[in-house]
């Protein structure tokens, strides 16, 4: 398996795994993609978290956020209708096919959340539009204006993709109630819905919105069954320009009706007028916990860890205060969630490019010294975190790393140093073809000697004493870092695989090294950092031997696509072969065109019309003049943050100027490339791009949108020499030009297919399609019972795209020969006329020269034969 943009994109993704109440069971959503059929599909399923097997629940692509209902193996989710429209569903997680519909609410809703009241009774949270009137806003019944003009007296006018309409986020609650068993109706014992009721009006808060848009979503708001609590902005603020939040808490003496007057407003204390996030409830909703920062204005402030015993009170605790308001622990959290016994929190927090969970006693909480976190992990990245059980201390703990995608493990806080993996779904990267010993971490000394970190990631046959080209990846925010994460769109793991060692720095600015070195970048946007950059690349030089910097190329996004232009434009720039820009900023003054205005604004000490020598001293386009490197600019139209005009501007200027450049754009993206087939010639055009400088060969035309050879489940990878120029040994491994397609062809990868029950792929999975060829009779025997084709067939079977006839089982099983077995098992795994390979050989050999094509067309033959 050789890890491609196409195996990065097409690999399942899933979400974290939420246990049932007695730990047996955990329930997920899984998507994938294929570039062949060109479609998503999406699944609900459940682990067994003994046998570690899967199943199916539902693969319904409208259905969504899944929850366990009450404290049995029922099941609640989402399903949309084509209306708009949303349905709640319920199923069983140990009988798929066996659902029902609770109720139907009129328009779309989503992060659904239940809390069991008592037997019987479940009140739950969804979040959905709300129309000016308050009723919930279902697109498809809305009329459509005679105009297309707006009119704006306020900010925002659009935010992130999008420009802003009347409707506004809000939470919407109501109450499950189950039917009594008795007298044997077809209702008895199932669940109904009550009607939605809109928290934020009822309560009265006008101009109150939540989830936090354009990425607020289930971590917002908490639900007990006592109250509900969430976080909104200020909505006496200009929200462009401000960060201020409150917490609200809103008690529910009825989960069927409110009145304003049982609402009560937390108040942010003195000295914490910032941002909130990650509000959670105790499990009786007694107490609070939540993140909030100082600093209006500043969405990159430190986060601090609020406990607020009392929510009548409005008193909130900050956990590590200190007398200056600084605060003992350097570190800024990104989640809290409280443990199962409500005596302590656990805390995500980046740290030294890591995403690490702790955990925090609540017990003098007002006093509370760094010293009292217990580390409960040390590596990857952690993204969720659950109790195991409702009656147990351990934790199921999502995560991943840089070349994993997706890891459970259970923990147990009293000896986290054993953490049990209960399910890898790349089998800690093997599946890929990735490693954690591809995987390495350096420091060096930056601007003002202060320590820089970075990560190293190296191809997976990397060999000693090759030099392989460089990969200088430039992370966006400023405030942000490349941790040991796994990222769908930006991976140093694919950058790998096609001949380069990968090195993400994280200069001044970003996060997770202390809380004074993020806020170093202020007014330094082209200083510090650029600085950091330049002495990490005089460390890969003269400590990293088998780098070669003669072949580096520097890439980056947002401020990193800003930090490319502006290397572009100074003496660094002539030390890369070529350069890449994606959504980076090209002239500062343009910033005034963004929509969170409160980030320049404060990054840059002030407005424009107040400080323009701040905005002036680091603007790319100033140095224009110098531009020379070789560049790729990749702009969105959709791209509301920074606007298209700046990479077309940079395209202008290097057209101009005539340097070697291309202009990559996508009328239907943001500021992220999100859509499969678009990400997938975003990667080809990069990699066409920089490997044709940098002396690493293609085998295809990057640029092509489809796969060359339609016969296999993934279009031929890019091969790379490690050195510039062939070797002796290479020129000796040439092959006849005849031959170069067949070969070409037979080294196509497979990705592998797992078990629709244990989610796991069969480790004998041929990875190319010459592996396929070489199969013996009992290899194929044993991949159709991993995949469960097999006669009788089994309830599993009818999960796969693809059922075959089976031969394992039958009368005549030991009558079917290899070749029917292979071409059988060929459809299975998804190779296009497998079952004909005359026609795949005609079709294969109709572009070469005619007096090649009968000795081509012969060995072939041989191939599909002699096996």
């Amino acid at each position: 398996m050789k890890f491609t943009p196409e195996v990065l994109l097409g690999a399942p993704r899933r979400s974290a795994a939420v246990p049932n109440s007695s730990g047996t069971l955990a329930v997920y959503t899984q998507t994938s993609y294929s570039f062949e059929s060109h479609a998503k599909t999406s699944e609900i399923r459940v682990l067994d978290i003994t046998t570690g097997r899967s199943s199916l629940i539902t693969n319904d692509p409208s259905a969504s956020s899944p929850q366990w209902l009450g404290n049995d193996d029922r099941l609640i989710w989402l399903k949309t209708k084509a209306n708009g429209n949303t349905s709640f569903i319920v199923g069983h997680a140990r009988e798929a096919g066996k659902t029902y519909t609770a109720g139907t609410v009129p328009g779309p809703v989503a992060n659904l959340k239940v809390t069991v009241i008592e037997p019987g009774k479940i009140g739950f949270a969804v979040t959905g539009k709300a129309n000016p009137d308050g009723s919930l806003h279902n697109p498809q019944d809305a009329k459509k204006p005679h105009t297309t003009g707006r009119l704006y007296s306020s900010l925002f006018v659009r935010h992130w993709d999008s420009y802003i309409e009347p409707q506004t986020n809000s939470i919407w609650y109501g109450l499950l109630q189950q039917a009594p068993l008795t007298p044997a109706t077809r209702h008895a014992g199932k669940y109904s819905t009550s009607a939605l009721t809109n928290l934020i009006s009822v309560c009265g808060l006008t101009g109150v919105e939540s989830p936090i848009p354009p990425f607020g979503g289930s971590g917002d708001f908490d639900i007990s069954p006592s109250a509900i609590v969430f976080v909104a902005k200020d909505p006496n603020e200009n929200p462009a320009t401000h960060t201020s939040c409150s917490c609200y808490y809103c008690p529910m003496f009825s989960w069927t009706s409110v009145t304003a007057l049982e609402s009560q407003k937390i108040y942010a204390v003195k000295g914490l007028q910032g941002a909130m996030s990650s509000p959670v409830l105790s499990s009786d909703g007694s107490s609070i916990a939540l993140l909030a920062m100082r600093e209006d204005g500043y969405e990159s402030d430190k986060n601090r860890i609020l406990y607020v015993p009392n929510p009548w009170s409005g008193e909130m605790i900050e956990a590590f205060a200190s007398p200056d308001g600084e605060g003992l622990w350097h570190l800024s959290p990104s989640a809290v969630t409280f443990a199962n016994d409500d005596q302590s929190l656990l805390v995500q927090v980046e740290e030294n490019g890591r995403g690490v969970l702790y955990q925090l006693p609540i017990a003098n909480f007002r006093h509370s010294r760094p010293s009292a976190l217990k580390k409960l992990t040390h590596s990857g990245y952690v993204t969720d975190v659950f109790p195991a059980s409702a009656n147990s201390s351990k934790l199921l703990v999502a995560s991943n790393s840089l070349v994993e995608n997706s890891r459970w493990t259970i923990i147990d806080p009293q000896s986290p140093e054993s953490p049990k993996v209960i399910s890898s779904l790349s089998r800690g990267g093997a599946a890929f073809g990735l490693s954690p010993a591809q995987v390495d971490e350096i420091w060096f000394r930056g601007a003002e000697d202060h320590p820089v970190h970075a990560w190293v990631v190296k191809p997976s046959d990397f060999k000693p004493g090759n030099k392989y080209p460089l990969a200088y990846l430039i992370h966006g925010g400023p405030q942000g870092a490349w941790n040991d994460q796994w990222s769908t769109r930006w991976n140093p793991a694919v950058f790998a695989e096609q001949g380069y060692v990968v090195i993400t720095p994280n200069p001044t600015g970003s996060t997770g090294y202390g809380q004074a070195f993020t806020d170093a970048i202020r007014g330094s946007w082209g200083g510090l950092p650029y600085i950091d950059l330049e002495k990490g690349l005089d460390y890969i030089e003269k400590n990293l031997d088998y780098v070669d910097t003669s072949r580096a190329v520097a890439l980056g996004a947002s401020f990193g696509g800003y930090m490319v232009n502006w290397i572009q434009g100074h003496e660094l720039g002539r030390r890369f072969k070529a350069l890449v820009t994606h959504d980076g900023i090209f002239s500062m003054r343009s910033l005034l065109s963004t929509e969170e205005l409160y980030f320049p604004v404060r990054d840059l000490q002030g407005p424009y019309w107040k400080v323009p020598e701040n905005w002036d001293k680091w603007d790319p386009s100033r140095f224009t003049g110098n531009w020379q490197t070789p560049h790729l600019v990749i702009h969105n139209e959709l791209d509301y943050r920074l606007t298209i005009a700046e990479g077309l501007a940079a395209f202008n200027v290097l057209q101009m100027r005539g340097v070697d450049s291309q202009f990559l754009t996508f009328p239907d993206e943001n500021h992220w490339v999100l859509n499969p087939e678009n990400s997938l010639m975003w990667h080809r055009t990069i990699f066409d791009f920089i490997n044709n400088i940098t002396g690493l060969t293609v085998r295809e035309p990057l640029h092509s949108i489809t796969p060359e050879r339609p016969a296999t489940c993934l279009s031929r990878p890019t091969t790379r020499s490690t050195v510039a120029g062939p070797t002796t040994d290479e020129k000796h491994r040439r092959h006849h030009p005849y031959f170069v397609p067949t070969l070409t062809h037979l080294r196509s990868p497979l990705y592998p297919l797992v078990s629709s029950t244990t989610a796991l792929a069969h480790p004998e999975f041929p990875t190319t399609l010459l592996a396929y060829h070489l199969l013996t009779s009992r290899q194929l025997d044993e991949l159709a019972i991993h995949y469960h084709q097999v006669w009788p067939p089994t309830p599993a079977t009818s999960y796969y795209p693809v059922v075959i006839s089976p031969w394992v089982g039958t009368e005549n099983e030991r009558d079917v020969d290899i070749e029917t077995k292979r071409r059988r098992f060929g459809r299975f795994i998804g190779l296009q006329r497998c079952e004909t390979p005359a026609e795949e050989e005609e079709s294969y050999s109709c572009s070469l020269e005619q007096d090649t094509e009968t000795e081509l067309l012969d060995l072939m033959n041989q191939e599909w034969n002699g096996s």
